[in-house]
Formats: C-alpha cells, structure tokens, sequence
C-alpha cells in the first residue's frame, strides 16, 4: 500500500486530465444515446465501469511493475490462450468472434491482451539489450507480437490488430535497433500486402475501397464514413450545443456512443471541443513520454512507451476515421467511448505510467 510520502510522487496533473477525458466522455455517451429513452441506463453502466476500472487503476498503481515484468511470460501466453479460447466459445457480435457474454455485460479479451503483449516486449527488449544491433533482436519481438496479431485478425477484429504494428515498431525503434532491419521488415510488410489483402473479409476489403471512396457505396459500406464527416463538419467553430446535433439525434450517424462519439463531440461542442480534446490527449502522451523518459529502469522504460503507443495509436486512428483520413475500424476513443473492456486497459496503463514514475 501506498504512503503518504509515495503519493506526493505521483504525476496528479496526469490523473486529473484522464479524470477530465472520463468526465466528457460521460456528458457525450448521455448525449448520444439521449433519443434511445435510455440515456441514464447507459449512464449508470458507463459509471459503473469508470468505478471499477478506477480500482484497477488502483491495483496497477500499487504493484511493483518490475515484479509484475517477472510474470510477463505469464500474461502473454495467458493472453494467447485467452485469444484461442475467444474463437472457440466466444459470442458472435456483428459477424465477430470477439466477446465473452457474461450476463448483463460483454468482455473484449483482446484489449487486455494489448497489455500483456507490451509486458512481454518491454521485457525481451530490456532483457537483451545487449543485442540490439543483431537481426535476431527485431525477429523475435514481431513473432512475439505476429502470433496474438494473427489470432486477433482470425476473430476478425482488424482495428485492434492496427494497433498492435505502431506498438512494436515504436518500441524497436525506442529499443535502438538497426533501421536498416526496420526499413527491411516494412519493406517486406509492403510487399507482402497483396497476399494480405486475400485473407482479409469482403466487408473489410470494402470499407478500405470505401476509404478511397465512400460515394462509391454511400448507403452500404461508406455510410458510416459520409455521416461522420456530416456531424463533425455542421458542427462548425463552437457546435450546436449539448443534446443539440441533429446528425446523432435523429440517429443517422451510427455507433454514437462507442466508435463515433467524436463525431458526436464535434458537431455538439464544434472545432473548439475538438481542438481542446485533442490538446489533453497530446497532454497524456507527452506525460507519459516524459515518465518513460525519466525512469531509469529500462524495463519501465520500454513498458511506458509501448503503453503510451497504445494510447496514441487508439486516438489517432479513431478521430481519423471519423474524420476521414483513416478507413473505418471499430475500435474506441480511450477514456471516452463507452464500454468496460477498453475502459479496463486504458484505466491499468495510467496505473502502470504512474507505477513507472513512482519508483522511477
């Protein structure tokens, strides 16, 4: 348990923006599903979440992350099984083998499978730095990451698995591998992009066609993307107001209070929400930055940054999907959107970063 003299180490302008994420992330699920006649039903479950990922932040923050790194082996091939087991007994949502049902609520096994992939490359490239000018020093990590990677696209669940690629490459570049072995996996990672594009689903070939052109379906495959664009842009400069945008409202934008809840943000509280979302964004990324900067342990060190990449990754694809510059996947804006899962990953990797800068 923490004492006193441990909490003042604490970063507590990282916890009160992520604080302030979560309270604009409830003001806009309520908005969101405020038609559906069941916005504090919603609300409530949303609140619960945020209390129980609020001990989960807890028990992060409070377990040494060097004792946790020892159990990294664990929680990958945990994760593996967990990701194995989804795709035998898992619940069908939306043509996706995704989800554990348990009663009331839904569980994702694959968010908290991002962490224990990160647990167990910060803990290969800390263990072997020494190595980290030889080829076998890049390999390893992307089979360690290939094969949750294949499993997950298997389910099929392609946005979290787009996750993942920033992640590793961000920790190997982080790590001080050659960027002659980088250059030369992405360069196979391109070539290889045709016989990847075979395995992918029709509708998930579509939605890329559809990136290019969302005219080109506007009523199937590029709806989401046209509608999204219509709510963020009539926002204008400040919005319509709280509860006032016609394009979630009226129900034309689709998946309002999850993947979409940007587009909700933006036409409500315009390009001034927007823009200072996105400011306390940067301003999470940036501490975070700063925590794996500052720790010198490189165990901490590696886990911070790919935790921060995770974050990062999340926010920078789902605001440019809903914006236009990035396909559609549905994946959730962290703090923000609703939903447990992804709550429960986001709120441990606060923990984890304050771990990190307690003991730094």
């Amino acid at each position: 348990m923490l004492s006193t003299r441990d909490l003042k180490l604490l970063d507590f302008r990282l916890i009160f923006v992520v604080c302030l994420l979560l309270g604009v992330g409830l003001l806009f699920i309520y908005s969101a599903t405020f038609q559906e006649g069941q916005p504090i039903h919603m609300l409530y479950k949303q609140l619960l979440f945020v209390g129980v990922g609020a001990i989960v932040f807890w028990f992060a923050l409070n377990m040494d992350f060097r004792i946790l790194g020892s159990m990294s082996y664990f929680f990958y091939f945990a994760s593996l099984w967990v990701l194995v087991w989804v795709l035998v007994s898992g619940a069908l949502h939306q043509g996706a083998k995704s989800w554990f049902d348990l009663g009331p609520f839904s569980f994702q096994p694959s968010e908290l499978a991002k962490v224990g992939i990160i647990f167990m490359l910060a803990r290969f490239l800390s263990e072997h730095a020494q190595k980290r000018e030889t080829f076998k020093y890049v390999m390893i990590p992307i089979i360690l990451t290939g094969l949750p990677m294949a499993l997950i696209i298997k389910q099929p669940d392609l946005g979290t698995a787009m996750v993942l690629v920033p992640v590793l490459f961000g920790m190997l570049f982080t790590a001080g591998v050659r960027k002659r072995y980088l250059f030369a996996v992405i360069a196979l990672g391109l070539i290889a992009l045709p016989v990847g594009w075979s395995f992918l689903h029709q509708y998930q070939r579509q939605r890329l066609l559809v990136f290019l052109n969302p005219n080109m379906d506007p009523l199937g495959a590029g709806y989401n993307a046209i509608q999204s664009k219509i709510a963020i842009g009539s926002g204008g400069l400040w919005g319509k107001g709280w509860l006032e945008g016609t394009q979630s409202q009226l129900h034309f934008l689709p998946e309002r209070h999850t993947d979409f809840i940007f587009s909700v943000l933006g036409e409500e509280w315009g390009f001034v929400g927007c823009f200072s979302v996105l400011l306390i964004y940067l301003f999470v990324i940036l501490s975070g930055l700063r925590i794996a900067r500052d720790s010198g342990d490189l165990f901490g060190r590696y886990l911070s940054i790919g935790l921060v990449l995770m974050l990062a990754s999340h926010v920078v694809i789902n605001t440019g999907m809903t914006v236009g510059v990035m396909p559609i996947t549905g994946i959730p804006l962290p703090y923000l959107s609703y939903g447990g899962s992804h709550l429960m990953t986001v709120m441990a990797s606060l923990g984890f970063l304050e771990n990190v800068q307690l003991r730094k």
